[in-house]
């Protein structure tokens, strides 16, 4: 079985049949095994009509004892060594479609880290989720064709050959049975591959909406979108479950037919079979072994049907995943080293300047734009932005990451322990090489000594995905901690502190300032508690900047400045007076739809 921290290999993109081959190829003993196992096994099952009519004929009908008892023996030794034989098999084809499990799951989480910040700009969350929970299960249980596919051709072929030398019209019947079998069934199958693959798709969307449900229930309470939301997720539930009863028809009707043709294939070459033995053309023991022979072929018929149906959702699966394989990350054409010393950042199209060594806020009243500015700052989405008066782009991307941090209010938090939600659980050293004091330092800046404090087991405590398991002030700050801990170059950071009372704001505000002295840090906001303790001001009017200063200096000079501070400012005081216990509060308005917005 495929080796969890092995090369999974580089998988065949070309499309969902090119990707199924492509994974009985990473695994060609297991296959061959598979399918020789399944052959043998198939066969055997058809020797035993043979065997049951030689005992018939040489024992029963001669009153023979001694053949009836070898024959006998023979039927049994066949039946033992056929359920050795099925056990084998079914060990080797469960190997092959846990190999095809874990394989796809490594490729496409290899594809996830591959293109990192640029995925949810490729690829919807609900997609990802789909893959994850369906599709990879899918793909792996189509690959059954591999074995008892192939011992299902082989028994069928071995069947015919028997029944060459009991007659040839039942022979011609038997041959003739599989293409008729596919003419039935192919349109279906078609039929479904297109139905399947909308389901699919309606699928995505709808876990993507119970995705953002979760994660953003109390935004949309604050933006009065509940209702709005509602109404789509049930427009779209009712759309994937009518999609869905679409698939149910055309599966039905397979399975159906899976289960009654085999049946009436039965039934026309017995009754020919028994035709033939009322003439005297064929012996009673040939009957039994005729009606034993198409007995057998039950089951392959049934799984020419079944592999049919598992085949195409199989393809429909595969091709979601290739989809999802072919995006490809941001392109990265620069070359040179960063900066060899803190240097100036410059937005030309918003006209943003982030000096070296200071503390900067950028203050607008739609928070889109402003993000959009740290976006192109860190080089997240493409832009004509610089760095030292070279274009960001022309820089090598690793470097950028090295020396720019985004800090994202919505940035993702993932389960483990509080210590590894801060470090990086990801990072190549161990989380526990950070010093007690460093982890301490960043705590303290983001004022979050008393999460550490509130949970059980401190820096062990347990953090669940998403940090559900923390308030909404609480995330924001083990955020905050977590990016001052990283200590970078500079420090973008996209509404900080947007979600805490006016208390905790003020603490944090002066901390940052001291915590990121030197260092060059930009800052979303519109609070007045932190824009006080910024160097410089940055106010964006329709994405650009329209004035520059002092938060002291703009509140006496611009008008429209003043206006979207003070009203931010009250919003503060009035959260403060309710006396927010936790220190959180709900975003603002500016805040609420900045989240919204990103």
């Amino acid at each position: 079985m495929i080796d969890a921290y092995a090369d999974p290999g580089t998988p065949d993109s070309r499309g969902g049949w090119w990707y199924l081959w492509w994974l009985v190829t990473r695994q060609p003993g297991r296959s061959l095994a598979g399918a020789l196992l399944a052959s043998v096994w198939m066969v055997l099952l058809a020797a035993t009509p043979y065997l049951m009519s030689r005992a018939v004929d040489d024992g029963l009908q001669r009153g023979d004892m001694g053949a009836l008892a070898l024959w006998s023996g023979a039927l049994f030794a066949a039946g033992a060594v056929n359920a050795w034989l099925s056990i084998l098999r079914h060990r080797t084809m469960t190997r092959v479609r846990m190999d095809a499990n874990f394989r796809t799951v490594k490729v496409v989480v290899g594809q996830v880290v591959r293109l990192g910040a640029a995925l949810p700009h490729r690829a919807g969350t609900g997609e990802v989720v789909t893959i994850g929970v369906g599709d990879v299960q899918t793909i792996s249980q189509c690959l059954t064709v591999v074995g008892p596919g192939v011992g299902a051709v082989v028994v069928y072929a071995a069947v015919a050959g028997l029944l060459l030398s009991v007659s040839v019209p039942l022979a011609a019947v038997v041959l003739l049975g599989a293409p008729l079998t596919a003419l039935l069934v192919g349109p279906l199958t078609r039929r479904l591959q297109g139905a399947e693959g909308e389901y699919r798709e309606r699928q995505g969307v709808l876990t993507a909406r119970i995705g953002d449900l979760a994660g953003g229930l109390r935004v949309l309470g604050g933006l009065g979108g509940k209702g709005l939301f509602a109404d789509a997720f049930r427009h779209d539930s009712r759309r994937l479950r009518e999609q869905g009863y679409r698939v149910g028809a055309v599966t039905s009707w397979l399975q159906a037919l899976g289960a009654g043709l085999p049946v009436l294939f039965l039934a026309v070459v017995t009754w020919l079979a028994a035709r033939l033995a009322a003439r005297g053309e064929i012996t009673v023991g040939q009957l039994v072994s005729v009606y034993g022979y198409v007995a057998v072929l039950v089951t392959p018929v049934s799984f020419f049907v079944e592999a049919g149906y598992q085949l195409n959702r199989g393809v429909v699966a595969a091709r979601r995943v290739v989809r999802l394989l072919r995006l490809e990350p941001q392109e990265d054409t620069g070359t040179l080293p960063p900066p060899p010393r803190p240097a100036e950042l410059y937005d030309p199209e918003s006209d943003v300047r982030v000096r070296p060594g200071r503390l900067t806020a950028l203050v607008c009243a739609t928070p889109a734009d402003a993000a959009a500015v740290v976006d192109r700052l860190g080089r997240y989405t493409p832009s004509a932005a610089t760095w030292d008066g070279t274009r960001l782009d022309a820089y090598a991307l690793a470097g950028v990451r090295e020396r720019v941090l985004v800090a994202d209010n919505e940035a993702d938090l993932f389960a483990g322990s509080l210590r590894e939600v801060l470090c990086g659980a990801g990072e190549p050293r161990d989380p526990r090489q950070h010093a007690p004091r460093e982890i301490a330092r960043a705590l303290h800046a983001a004022a979050a000594e008393d999460i550490v404090q509130g949970l059980g087991d401190g820096l062990e405590a347990a953090v669940a995905a998403q940090g559900r398991s923390l308030s909404g002030g609480q995330r924001q700050r083990v955020r905050l901690a977590r990016a001052l801990l990283a200590d970078p170059e500079v420090l973008l950071a996209v509404d900080p502190t947007s979600a805490l009372d006016a208390h905790t704001e003020a603490a944090v505000a002066a901390r940052l300032r001291e915590t990121r002295a030197g260092r060059t840090t930009l800052v979303t906001t519109t609070s007045p508690l932190v824009l006080d303790h910024a160097d410089t001001v940055l106010h964006l009017v329709e994405g650009k900047v329209a004035a520059t200063g002092s938060h002291r200096a703009l509140l006496a000079r611009e008008p429209g400045y003043r206006a979207l501070v003070a009203r931010d400012a009250e919003q503060d005081t009035e959260g403060d007076a309710e006396g927010d216990t936790e220190g959180d509060a709900e975003p603002p308005v500016a805040g609420t739809a900045q989240e919204a917005a990103r």
